[in-house]
């Protein structure tokens, strides 16, 4: 983001600045504005994982006051050759107690500090402290739900979204609602006020009820979206395709969501089936509290052994 820390990377790396009260108050500038922007109420613990790289079940959003130590130690590794051949004529380069104390600091919190080409990156530093922070949210987390949301978070390219560009002509610019609701799920917000719905069944706040309720009418039309999404791809590489064929199966009524009208490997037909697994469903939260995308795991065999009796002469891939 750019009001975020690429603004004080400068002075951060350049400038002992590991303890300044200034770094909390542009923390808490940050806190504000972000929340301003994704319209969320942030409580601490949801700042401090919203604060993670994306990689790691944030928004991206670093703290300052975070960076503040591995930024000065990488930069003060990376140029040390430089102040040596700077000083040596002059004979005149002792230690450098800042340098020493920061170092210190460092080890005593996470042990053996980088060496060689590694100490020059920042991220080497920085890896350290974010670790123990994601082990420590993970301690306290004691609900199920709470924890499904944050493995969920954390799982390997579920924060993708946060770094595709906004083109509006490729699909890929969020609207602001999108966004709101985005965030919240990422972090384990609130999305809705708690209500009734018109099955008779009580929406929680996390608004989970929507992608399981059988009068959700939102449910086809997303399901159709995906495969909309899939159809157009082969389309744009000039491939027909088929939507829900029919008789593939003589005997049965089962249908894959589509099928290639040419072949796609080895003379075979590919036909594809879309489904959507809801982590924080109750019947997949004791598996999705332990293990990330156990979910979608168990959709994905009940699918492959649903179309295990495909006739040969077609391929088929799931899409989740």
């Amino acid at each position: 983001m750019p009001f975020g820390d690429q603004k004080f990377k400068v002075t951060l790396r350049c400038s002992p600045s590991v303890g300044r009260a200034a770094l909390g108050s542009f923390d808490q500038l940050l806190r504000t504005v972000l929340s301003y922007l994704t319209n969320c109420d942030l409580s601490h613990s949801e700042w401090i994982q919203a604060s993670l790289p994306v990689r790691d079940g944030g928004l991206g959003v670093r703290r300052v006051s975070m960076l503040a130590l591995p930024a000065f130690l990488a930069s003060a590794a990376s140029t040390l050759s430089l102040q040596d051949e700077i000083l040596f004529e002059c004979h005149c380069h002792p230690d450098d107690p800042l340098v020493d104390s920061y170092m210190t600091s460092w080890s005593s919190s996470y042990g053996a500090p980088p060496t060689g080409p590694t100490s020059h990156k920042q991220a080497a530093w920085d890896r350290p402290g974010i670790v123990a922070i994601k082990d420590e949210l993970q301690s306290v987390l004691t609900d199920p739900r709470q924890k499904a949301t944050f493995l969920a978070a954390t799982a390997p390219h579920s924060g993708d979204w946060l770094n595709a560009l906004p083109i509006a002509s490729c699909v890929l610019r969020l609207d602001d609602e999108a966004i709101r609701v985005a965030v919240a799920l990422h972090l384990g917000l609130g999305v809705c006020v708690p209500h009734s719905c018109s099955c008779g069944e009580n929406v929680d706040a996390w608004g989970q009820h929507a992608l399981v309720c059988k009068h959700a009418s939102g449910r086809t039309q997303r399901h159709h979206a995906l495969n909309d999404v899939i159809a157009r791809f082969f389309a744009s590489a000039g491939i027909l395709v088929s939507s829900e064929p029919i008789g593939i199966y003589r005997d049965s009524v089962k249908r894959p969501d589509g099928v290639t009208l040419v072949t796609w490997q080895s003379g075979r037909a590919l036909t594809w089936d879309v489904t959507v697994a809801t982590t924080l469903a109750d019947s997949y939260l004791p598996a999705s509290s332990v293990t990330a995308a156990a979910a979608a795991e168990a959709a994905a065999s009940r699918k492959e052994v649903k179309y295990s009796d495909l006739p040969a002469s077609f391929f088929f891939i799931l899409s989740l």
